[in-house]
């Protein structure tokens, strides 16, 4: 039998910039049409709108006389796995054996974070399920951090662990660890396999739950005797899943009520945070703020979902979001939330949020409505599904009053920064990098103040074009997620925006990369500090720098001892020429951007503060006439 280290519980129960004019180069090409079409398929569906899952339960003789390791790589094919993360050790040998003659396009990397985090990236990246093998003990363990931050952010990722012989558990064998109740609290299901026989069933239903609902990463443990043994009767590899029914229709009445909703607002605001981007609905989010009307604001996963192009968007929300976007949120009268969680980076004090507003929900988690902000109309399902029912209902409504304010906040607070420094302020670098691109690239970042100007500097247009953690704060995820963003998307560019503080952490995978010639592009804003710890140390702590000092080594030395393009950018006038040359190089480049080290996060909402009492810094002071840079990001558009 089975042994499940966690219950099947469903994904409810967890715990301004001017397009530039310019060509780009000639490799920075983005596949729209494949974009666009990335796992956009028509979920099969029940009378009552569940979901169907598997198929009819029966007997296989399929997978007699194959040990578990041929099993494992032959259902990894029929579930349209084509590439994998991981590296090899003792109690996962027997499926590294069976993955040497294998279809699979199978990554060594050098660490097994950096797997977890390449899957991760891969499957934002590509709407399909990141796939990583480890072996056991310190393997596992390694992926821990990956899963944790999938899970937070919802991204469909299965991690195959190897472990010790099914007689030796429990007996501190060499390289044993509970690795099921390790990674309990930070996947979605995690199975320790005890029967070949199992093994089958399992592996489907591991995918069926990374996939559907709200996604969410998988473990399966494997022992080495399960991995050599051979089936040698018929099986049922049927999936078994009792009480896992997430509900993939939204109710008509609740459609309809979202719909009657927006059409008698006056001050609306569409919402949008990255479960519009796992769902494939950006084409339905664009439609809706178009026939409706409606200024929409987007949360850090959500970059991309809306055409920030639009003079209707109101950019990113929240703690660094834009200060017209969190004024609008504020003084809306109707927030329709569409694929996000109210989470504290977003809401601020949530006894202030949105104190005016009617709240519209949609999503597919149960368990999110609300459990952080009380909704006045809960849309539980899919939401392009449940999307394409609230647009049908909806009428265009002008709002010419609406707009006017909206857009004398945008004229007032734009994103900005002065250009005061010797040194190169890292807006800068990431402006540059937006006018190379022209914003048409997979962008993944690090965490902290380098992956908020990206958020604010990037005029984002794409879905699946931030590869960012958001919710877990992952510092060293950049590098291995834009390795696996470029393994799943092949001949687009993918730039990573990273940190000093961050780079450092995971520097290792630059050999990753190296070997299998992915052309990754990594930019690093280096302020030789923890940037955002930083800024906290100086709003908050009295600008005592306790330990947040980085002594780094020459960057582009580094790369270049891994086998890596180095290039070393010290003079501002210089940085858009380093940009392109990065960008037009054909393998694998970092560039160790020298920049000013004084420089914080505008706009910003302090811990405990309403989402409209923001620190405005040098936002503020352009509101106050104070000349700006001329290349502040300033596309603010005008429904007039």
């Amino acid at each position: 039998m089975t042994t499940l280290s966690s219950p099947p519980v469903g994904p409810g129960t967890r715990s301004g910039n001017a397009p530039v004019q310019s060509p780009p180069p000639k490799n920075t090409a983005v596949r729209t049409d494949q974009v666009a079409e990335l796992q956009v398929v028509e979920k099969k569906v029940d009378a009552n709108g569940l979901p169907i899952l598997g198929a009819p339960p029966g007997l296989t003789s399929r997978y007699i006389g194959k040990n578990g390791s041929q099993i494992l790589i032959q259902m990894l094919a029929d579930h349209g796995v084509t590439d994998a993360f991981g590296y090899p050790g003792g109690a996962i040998l027997p499926t590294f054996d069976a993955l040497y003659s294998a279809k699979i396009n199978f990554v060594l990397v050098r660490h097994e974070q950096g797997a977890g985090h390449m899957a991760d990236g891969y499957a934002r990246a590509t709407g399909k399920p990141g796939v990583v093998i480890v072996t056991s003990g310190p393997g596992a363990t390694n992926t821990v951090t990956p899963l944790a931050t999938a899970y937070m952010d919802s991204i469909p990722m299965i991690v195959f662990s190897g472990q010790v012989r099914t007689y030796m558990i429990g007996n501190d064998a060499f390289q044993e660890a509970d690795v099921t109740g390790i990674v309990r609290p930070v996947t979605k299901r995690a199975y320790l396999v005890k029967d070949v026989k199992d093994l089958p069933r399992i592996i489907n239903e591991a995918f069926i739950i990374a996939t559907t609902g709200r996604p969410g990463p998988v473990l399966v443990d494997l022992p080495v005797d399960v991995t050599t043994t051979k089936i040698e009767t018929e099986v049922d590899d049927t999936p078994h899943l009792p009480g896992y029914r997430p509900r993939v229709l939204g109710h008509s009445k609740m459609t309809k009520a979202a719909a009657d909703a927006i059409n008698a607002s006056k001050r609306p605001v569409l919402y949008v945070g990255g479960g519009a981007i796992l769902s494939n609905a950006w084409k339905e989010v664009r439609q809706l703020a178009d026939k409706a009307n409606l200024p929409c604001t987007t949360t850090l996963l959500g970059l991309g979902a809306y055409d920030e192009h639009n003079p209707r968007s109101l950019h990113m929300l929240g703690m660094h979001g834009s200060a017209y976007a969190n004024y609008a949120v504020q003084e809306s009268d109707l927030l329709i939330a569409v694929g996000a969680r109210f989470d504290d980076r977003v809401t601020g004090n949530l006894k202030f949020f949105a104190p005016k507003a009617k709240i519209i929900h949609v999503d597919i988690d149960p368990s999110s409505i609300s459990k952080n902000v009380k909704v006045d109309v809960p849309v539980v399902g899919d939401c392009r599904l449940c999307l394409q029912d609230i647009i049908s209902g909806v009428q265009y409504i002008e709002r010419k009053e609406w707009f006017d304010q909206i857009n004398e906040w945008k004229k007032k607070y734009p994103f900005t920064y002065l250009d005061n420094t010797a040194n190169t302020k890292p807006q800068a670098i990431v402006e540059a990098i937006n006018k190379v691109t022209q914003g048409k690239a997979i962008f993944a970042t690090g965490v902290g103040q380098h992956q908020m100007w990206a958020a604010q500097f990037i005029r984002w247009s794409q879905p699946r074009s931030m590869i960012s953690s958001g919710g877990l704060g992952t510092m060293g995820f950049g590098v291995p997620a834009a390795i696996g963003a470029a393994v799943g998307r092949p001949g687009e560019t993918v730039i990573d925006i990273d940190g000093d503080a961050s780079f450092i952490m995971f520097p290792q995978e630059l050999a990753t990369a190296a070997e299998y010639k992915i052309p990754v592009k990594i930019a690093i804003l280096n302020n030789n500090f923890q940037g955002m710890v930083k800024q906290w140390q100086e709003l908050f702590y009295g600008g005592r720098l306790s330990y947040t000092k980085m002594v780094n080594p020459d960057f582009a030395k580094l790369a270049e001892g891994f086998g890596v393009k180095g290039i070393r950018c010290d003079r501002k006038e210089d940085v858009l020429r380093v940009v392109e040359e990065m960008i037009n190089h054909p393998g694998p480049c970092v560039v160790d951007f020298l920049c000013e080290k004084d420089e914080h996060v505008y706009p910003m909402v302090a811990s405990g503060k309403a989402l409209h009492e923001m620190e405005l810094g040098v936002v503020g002071k352009a509101a106050a006439n104070q000349a700006p840079h001329a290349n502040a990001a300033r596309e603010l558009g005008t429904l007039a």
